[in-house]
């Protein structure tokens, strides 16, 4: 009774909208009433109105996961055609208005084949109408629709082009995505301040980049955790030598992890280095790739072990591969070549020889010298007797 009452004093005249003003949209309900958008920090429901008022209900019938807070209610907006009754709530599982969170765990496929446990985390719940009719029978058919958004939380960053793949409207249901909450940005001083500004002739190997992937507008639940960073000379790494940075628990000598899986931000850094293939190039090229995971907090321990995820000496490069994931922009990495003057090679060791080889031509000279006088004192005693 006291849900009851409480419906009704939320109840509210339709704004002026009636169903003669639907036209061929005063109709029976179809399943394809329902359009979900699955963003970054919320998800976004529309249900076409005129059906729900033909089947005797408007807006303030429509129920969210049996929640009566105005938080979680819809509201009409008849500025698109057909009008449509929206509903928006946080993705955070203290208040998305009842919405059922579930994580699962399936291998990881094409660029993801390194991994055993890739995790995608569904979110799913149901509009209901409620019924105000009084008596024993009612003429209104009981609507219900279903919405399920599929976020994966792995994903493929690398620092060439934008191509971000807005979240499509589906049906019921709709895969949905993080990419867009997460940036990689290059610095060149440890408090990750400075941004890193490469010159045309490029930086000098051996320079400290400092790389940083940072999520933004997430809901606060997930931390971000790298699986795997690595180098490749072509902007996708298709074809490309690639030069692993880390994979796992295991890392190059000269990449140091400075936090990963412990906040919504993962640092590392490494020395720029060039690739040999380019050695005869006036710069090196090449560009930064991260396979990112997002990780509940407190589940992120988990993944950190070494034992629960495979490594394979090669990756999967295929253009299926690449298509299936996302990629984010930053700077390309771009290495002088050329050694003179390097940290790699200083020029002291070229100051040193010429001293030596001066001193060797100089104690040729004077033996030869000293060979001459010896000959002329022996031919001059000879003509002496």
């Amino acid at each position: 009774m006291k849900t009851l009452l409480l419906l009704l004093s939320l109840i509210v005249k339709s704004n002026q909208l009636t169903l003669s003003d639907c036209g061929t949209e005063a109709r029976r309900p179809l399943f394809s009433d329902i359009s979900v958008q699955c963003g970054t920090t919320s998800i976004g429901l529309a249900i076409r109105i005129c059906p729900v008022m033909y089947t005797g209900y408007n807006e303030t019938l429509l129920i969210l996961n049996y929640m009566m807070d105005p938080a979680c209610r819809a509201t009409l907006d008849e500025s698109v055609t057909p009008p449509v009754a929206r509903f928006n709530f946080p993705l955070n599982m203290t208040n998305a208005c009842g919405s059922l969170f579930r994580t699962t765990s399936a291998a990881g496929t094409g660029i993801f084949s390194d991994f055993s446990n890739i995790q995608t985390v569904n979110i799913s719940g149901v509009v209901r109408s409620m019924d105000l009719t009084t008596g024993a029978i009612t003429y209104n058919a009981e609507l219900k629709y279903y919405y399920s958004c599929a976020y994966p939380l792995q994903y493929l960053i690398n620092n060439t082009q934008i191509d971000v793949s807005a979240s499509s409207i589906a049906i019921q249901d709709n895969n949905g995505s993080f990419i867009s909450t997460l940036r990689m940005g290059l610095f060149s001083d440890v408090n990750y301040t400075k941004p890193l500004i490469v010159p045309k002739l490029g930086i000098e190997l051996r320079t400290d980049v400092f790389v940083e992937v940072k999520a933004t507008n997430l809901t606060g639940q997930y931390y971000v955790l790298l699986d795997r960073c690595y180098a490749s000379i072509s902007a996708l790494p298709s074809n490309s030598s690639f030069f692993n940075l880390f994979v796992s628990c295991s890392k190059d000598r000269f990449t140091t992890m400075i936090t990963n899986g412990d906040s919504q931000s993962a640092r590392f850094k490494f020395p720029a280095f060039r690739f040999i293939e380019q050695q005869n190039e006036t710069v090196s090229t090449y560009y930064l790739h991260c396979i990112t995971r997002l990780c509940e907090k407190s589940t992120c321990s988990t993944f950190k072990q070494c034992s629960k995820r495979r490594k394979r000496d090669t990756l999967d490069t295929s253009s299926e591969g690449i298509t299936q994931t996302y990629t984010i922009t930053s700077p390309e990495i771009v290495t002088k070549a050329d050694s003179t003057g390097s940290k790699e090679q200083p020029l002291v060791a070229d100051s040193q020889a010429k001293p030596v080889g001066l001193g060797v031509a100089v104690g040729i000279l004077a033996f030869a010298c000293l060979i001459a006088l010896s000959v002329a004192a022996l031919f001059y005693k000879k003509l002496r007797k």
